[in-house]
């Protein structure tokens, strides 16, 4: 459901025409109707992976400032954490010029005003003052290892102490192995849970020196 027929969902601006059409997110304690697009991940429905995260992995913690959707295509995590914790500001990070603006007209549409969606690839065009209590993302694994590895690293820092990051990645593109990786990198992670061929990870920043 990645719509890449024409071009991939991680270009910066997707060369495949626009096609836009509407998704419907549903889960226990919300259902929203989603404007999506071609060129954007999972245009044509919600991703399996992003709904079992959006159901399994823990909720925002209590009283949470800021919050992360790494990769956030056209705002079905981003929502959903805006709705789930309405006194945090959810940052909604994407490298899709489309998909940024698609989670930016969703989260006005839905009345989520504490959600900014920005094209970015790199924590830099973030306020270097903002750490995040939790990350939540089904990343973009088809960019291939080196970026991917790059993009985490990037961003994990910018975790609080004691902060979560929760991953969701398919058991065949190479979770087990990601999990090692950040391990050996410094960053205790965990299975919390597996589903269809899924396994959502909990990456956790233990201090600053990670």
């Amino acid at each position: 459901m990645d719509d890449t027929t024409h071009g991939q969902y991680f270009e910066p601006s997707p060369s495949v025409a626009s096609r836009p059409r509407s998704v419907q997110l549903a889960l226990p304690d919300l259902t929203i109707d989603l404007e999506t697009d071609a060129g954007v991940f999972s245009a044509d429905g919600i991703d399996a992976g992003t709904k079992f995260l959006l159901l399994d992995a823990p909720p925002p913690p209590t009283g949470a400032t800021d919050l992360l959707d790494l990769g956030c295509g056209y705002g079905p995590i981003a929502l959903t954490l805006a709705h789930r914790a309405p006194g945090s500001h959810v940052w909604a990070i994407d490298v899709n010029e489309r998909a940024v603006g698609l989670c930016t007209r969703n989260a006005r549409v839905a009345g989520l005003d504490n959600v900014t969606a920005i094209t970015a690839a790199s924590p830099a065009t973030i306020p270097t003052d903002v750490r995040f209590d939790a990350i939540y993302s089904n990343p973009p694994i088809r960019i291939g290892k080196p970026a991917l590895h790059e993009l985490l690293l990037g961003w994990l820092p910018r975790l609080r102490p004691g902060g979560h990051a929760y991953l969701v990645v398919q058991k065949h593109l190479g979770s087990d192995s990601l999990a090692r990786w950040l391990v050996e990198q410094g960053w205790p992670t965990a299975r919390l849970a597996s589903r269809a061929g899924y396994r959502l990870l909990d990456v956790t920043h233990e201090s600053d020196g990670s």
